[in-house]
């Protein structure tokens, strides 16, 4: 199924969208409308334009495909299937995600992470090709945060306030040195062979969809980011 966009109403678009009986739907012309794929599973959406705040919000188990950039909240409380957006993202993309995969080519946002969380077999992955801003992984409880930095220069590519509130997961740096405003509860080193293989399948299903060349990204330095396993901001959260 085809849907021209344009000046649709974002509820009407979405109506056409849940009830088509066609497995791929493409969007073309799209202006902002939101929701757009909100809970679908078992569907392929491929849109061509912008398209609004929460992109696949409770998205469980549809694939999503954006040959353009996305607005605010992209995979709100995702729970399970793959957003693609060949371009940039706003702010908060995968907030509160507890499952499924966002691959962001560009750059994305403040608050990108923040809220992640993992439960048993459910591991949500972001991957950002460029730059993150501030307040990466705020609050993160689970997954698994990949920041690529690609044609930066080597320096941190993330704003300020990486981690704040970080008490689960995980955050890979590409870059030559760490930010220098890391919050004390958060561990940071060079992450090894044996912990960069735990992303290496996400980092190359990012390279095979937008063109990059893996082994080249993943021979560079990494960095990890952890919590401090005696990290107050635990108790917060956790009963112990």
């Amino acid at each position: 199924m085809k849907i021209i966009a344009s000046q649709m109403h974002f509820q009407a678009l979405n109506e056409l969208v849940r009830t088509s009986g066609d497995r791929k739907v493409v969007i073309d012309n799209c202006i902002g409308q939101r929701y757009i794929a909100s809970g679908l599973s078992q569907k392929e959406i491929v849109i061509n334009g912008t398209p609004g705040n929460a992109l696949g919000a409770y998205l469980n188990g549809a694939s999503i495909l954006v040959n353009g950039n996305a607005q605010d909240a992209a995979g709100d409380t995702m729970n399970d299937g793959t957003i693609f957006i060949n371009g940039s993202c706003g702010d908060a993309a995968g907030y509160a995600m507890r499952g499924g995969k966002i691959f962001v080519k560009g750059n994305a946002g403040y608050r990108a992470g923040i809220h992640m969380k993992a439960y048993q077999e459910k591991v949500p992955v972001l991957v950002i090709g460029g730059q993150a801003g501030s307040f990466l992984g705020e609050y993160q409880a689970g997954g698994v945060i990949v920041v690529l930095g690609i044609g930066g220069d080597g320096k941190p590519p993330v704003g300020n306030f990486c981690g704040t509130g970080m008490h689960g997961g995980k955050i890979y740096l590409r870059c030559k040195t760490l930010p220098r405003d890391l919050p004390p509860q958060v561990d940071a080193k060079v992450a090894s062979k044996g912990e960069l293989s735990f992303m290496e399948a996400d980092v190359r299903a990012f390279c095979e969809a937008f063109g990059y060349d893996a082994q080249e990204i993943l021979s560079d330095r990494f960095y990890l980011l952890t919590p401090d396993t005696k990290n107050p901001y635990k108790q917060l959260y956790t009963y112990n």
